[in-house]
Parts: C-alpha cells; sequence; structure tokens
C-alpha cells in the first residue's frame, strides 16, 4: 500500500509550476565538479516524518498516520518502516537519522526493550539493503523517560546514569549493525533547572566519563565513524551544558575528547542561543569540527524550539558558503530535524516540505558556489587583513613580537588609520547572486 499520493519527486527546473517538483535541486548536476546529491547529503529525521503528530503546549496532534495504529507494538514500529522508505524514495533522500525510541517502543523493561529494537533494526537493515539508503547517524533518546528528570549522564542518581549507558551502549551497537556513519549525543536533559541542588562539577565530570566509555565500546566493536554533539543553550532545561559550539569546544579540550567528536549544528539551537547559524558554523568549522548540520530554522517571535523547514535562500546561502569553505560535508549531511505546522496535517504535506528544503539548499549550493568563483568578497576580506602579511604584522602571526616590538612600532608609525569594512558594499555583492 502506498500512502504519499505521488509519483517519485523529479526535477523540472524554475520554471515548472507543478508544486511537487524540484525546481532547483537536480541531484546530479554539477557544481565545481561534484554532484548536488553529494555536495548536500540529505537526510530524513524519522522522528519527524513517522513520529511527530503535530501536538504543541497547548493541543493535541494534528498529524494524519494512517498507516500506524497508535500502539507500542513491535509490529506497528515494523509497519513504520516501510512506510518510512516509501517516502524516502519518492523524495529522493538518499540518508536518514534516528532516536532508539522513535524506531522501536520502549516496553516494559530495558531486555525487551533492546529486543524491540533489534527487530526494527532488522528490518531496517534489509530496506537499506533492498535500496541504497544509508544510516547518517544513529542516537539514544535519554530525555523523554521520566527517570531522565534530572538527566542522565549528568543524573545526580548513578542507576540512571547506569541505565543511561545500558540504552547508549545498545543504540551504538544497533548504529554499528547498519553501517551507521556517525553516532550524535544531544544532552536534552544534560543541564540544570537551578543551580542550588547541582553540583556542576561533578555532573559534568560525569558526563566527560560517560563519552569516554562511548569511546571506548566503539572501538570495542569496531564503530569508526565520529561523534557529534549538538550543542543547544536550554528548552528543556534552563540550562544546558552544550550550550553552544565554543561550549562544547571548551569541554571536548578540557576533558581530553577533541580526537573523538565533532559538532552536529542545528539553526534553530544557533538562535536559541543568541548566535546565528553562520556563527555557531563558523566556529565549529575554524576548528576543524563541523560533522553534521540540522536543516531547520526558528522563529524569533517565538520562543522555542520550533523546528520549521529551512526555505530562507539567505541562510541556506551562508550555511553552504561555510561547508564549501572547509571543503565539504564528509561523514555528516544536512538532516531535516524540520516538522510541518500543525496545520500541515496530510502526508503529502511531508513531501511538500522537504521539497521546498531541498530546494532551498540546492539554490544555496549554487549561489554559495558563484560567490566564491566570482572571487570579489574573498579577494575583500583577505585585503583588509593584508598588513599582517608582511613586516610587523607577519612577525605577529609568527609569533616574532613581543609587546616592546609593538610599542616601538606604534612610536614610529603614530596613529593609525582605518580603512572601511565595506559591510553595506558586501551586502549588496551578496544580493547580486541572490
Amino acid at each position: 500500500m502506498q500512502y504519499f499520493d505521488c509519483d517519485k519527486i523529479q526535477f523540472e527546473g524554475p520554471g515548472s509550476k507543478n508544486a511537487l517538483s524540484f525546481k532547483h535541486y537536480n541531484p546530479e548536476e554539477l557544481i565545481d565538479g561534484k554532484s548536488m546529491k553529494d555536495h548536500l547529503r540529505f537526510a530524513g529525521a524519522y522522528w519527524h516524518v513517522m513520529r511527530n503528530d503535530l501536538s504543541d503546549p497547548f493541543g493535541a496532534g494534528t498529524a494524519n498516520m494512517p498507516w500506524d495504529d497508535g500502539s507500542d507494538s513491535v509490529d506497528n514500529a515494523i509497519k513504520r518502516v516501510d512506510v518510512f522508505f516509501e517516502f524516502l524514495e519518492k523524495t529522493g533522500i538518499e540518508y536518514y537519522c534516528w532516536h532508539d525510541r522513535d524506531i522501536a517502543p520502549e516496553l516494559n523493561d530495558l531486555s525487551a526493550s533492546h529486543a524491540a529494537l533489534d527487530a526494527v533494526v532488522a528490518k531496517l537493515k534489509e530496506k537499506q539493503s533492498e535500496t541504497g539508503v544509508k544510516l547518517l547517524w544513529g542516537t539514544a533518546c535519554l530525555f523523554s523517560h521520566p527517570r531522565y528528570a534530572h538527566g542522565a549522564a549528568t543524573s545526580p542518581d548513578a542507576s540512571v546514569y547506569a541505565y543511561a549507558g545500558a540504552q547508549v551502549k545498545k543504540a551504538l551497537e544497533c548504529t554499528k549493525e547498519l553501517d551507521g556513519l556517525g553516532y550524535t549525543f544531544w544532552g536534552g536533559r544534560e543541564g540544570y533547572a537551578t543551580l542550588l541542588n547541582t553540583n556542576m562539577k561533578r555532573e559534568l565530570d560525569h558526563l566527560a566519563a560517560f563519552f569516554h566509555m562511548a569511546v571506548d565500546h566503539a572501538k570495542k566493536i569496531g564503530f569508526d565513524g565520529p561523534f557529534y554533539i549538538e550543542p543547544k543553550p536550554r528548552e528543556p532545561s534552563t540550562h544546558q551544558y552544550d550550550s553552544d559550539a565554543a561550549a562544547c569546544l571548551n569541554f571536548l579540550r578540557q576533558y581530553d575528547l577533541m580526537d573523538h567528536f565533532k559538532l552536529n549544528i542545528e539553526t534553530n539551537h544557533a538562535t536559541l542561543a543568541g548566535h546565528t547559524m553562520e556563527h555557531e558554523l563558523t566556529v565549529s568549522a575554524e576548528a576543524g569540527m563541523l560533522g553534521s548540520i540540522d536543516a531547520n530554522r526558528g522563529d524569533t517571535l517565538v520562543g522555542w524550539d520550533t523546528d520549521q523547514f529551512p526555505t530562507d535562500i539567505y541562510l541556506a546561502t551562508q550555511v553552504m558558503l561555510v561547508v564549501l569553505d572547509m571543503g565539504g560535508l564528509t561523514t555528516g549531511g544536512l538532516n531535516f530535524d524540520a516538522k510541518r505546522r500543525r496545520e500541515s496535517h496530510e502526508p503529502i504535506d511531508l513531501i511538500h516540505a522537504h521539497i521546498g528544503g531541498m530546494d532551498a539548499f540546492a539554490r544555496g549550493l549554487k549561489i554559495a558556489s558563484a560567490i566564491r568563483n566570482d572571487g570579489r568578497l574573498a579577494k575583500f576580506v583577505d585585503e583588509r587583513y593584508g598588513s599582517f602579511n608582511s613586516g610587523i604584522g607577519a612577525d605577529i602571526e609568527s609569533g616574532k613580537c613581543s609587546f616592546e616590538d609593538l610599542e616601538k612600532f606604534a612610536f614610529a608609525n603614530g596613529e593609525p588609520t582605518l580603512a572601511s569594512g565595506r559591510q553595506e558594499m558586501l551586502e549588496n555583492l551578496i544580493n547580486e547572486f541572490i
């Protein structure tokens, strides 16, 4: 039975009026010698496509999901897999991501939950073999169950910490079984509600120990993909320890984990952290730590994680400029951690939503490539720092200068004359391409 009332979505070009077609995403089109699909590496988020009922804090779900009988049975979970792969086939998306509790139910005890997960993973493996679709990354849901109300790897209760470790062990083994390219940690409850009852130092030490155990187990089972941390500042916790890219990098350096982790940056989380996506990506990429991207957007008028589909061409261009500048995504991709609006409740709306996101990033890719090939933006930035290419600037960058040297130069050269930053000119330049 088919649940999405359309054929496979085809590229028809910007002149097409067919809503169920790509206007800009042409998978095999070469951009700088590489196909669009290899540049963009789109992934579907199992939790939003198959499990999000479109509920919000003020109302029950509205989503029509005719494939789902509403039960926590393993049979129902296995049935969802076929529907999800129908969705991937019709959109042409070649990767996907999951949480353990999205693909399989949490049952009456850990053994039963493990068995349910094994059954669904076997079905996923079968479908991957049939279709060539790959698992971009897996993860464990360490935030939904009431046992994790005070955190998982930062819980003050050692028995909760142990349970979380058992859950991650299994999820990592399932990721390995499915040839997953990476494994993600999102610390949804790894933080605090109040410092009145929190020993932050112990919690961070425990979290680092947890990550080192994950690294050790990955080596033991032969999983060689990167681990990702996904920063988010708050919600549901008042403060989460993975609050932004810089905080995550500091944590990884402090606890000797830099060699094993990269960052998975999400647009909506960057917004909640008071940053732009461009900022968070740049911080990560310039540290050599940008691994993967959750492609969505937030709403500055709404104070929570709205996870809207990315349709902003400026945003997509900014993202792809950073990605192209760092040489492209490899083990990671663009995962649509995004959900339809409550009012868009029919199954076909999932297709429309992903078409929009894929077209937006295809445009962003083409625009970013054109900007880089044009060269004026990069030339301006290079020339702005030209004083560091020789003389006192080169000595500063090579570590040869002392304060005495700087003082001598300042006395000899007098008051500096500043060049304009030309922000408006550069914004106009970007608009030439958009």
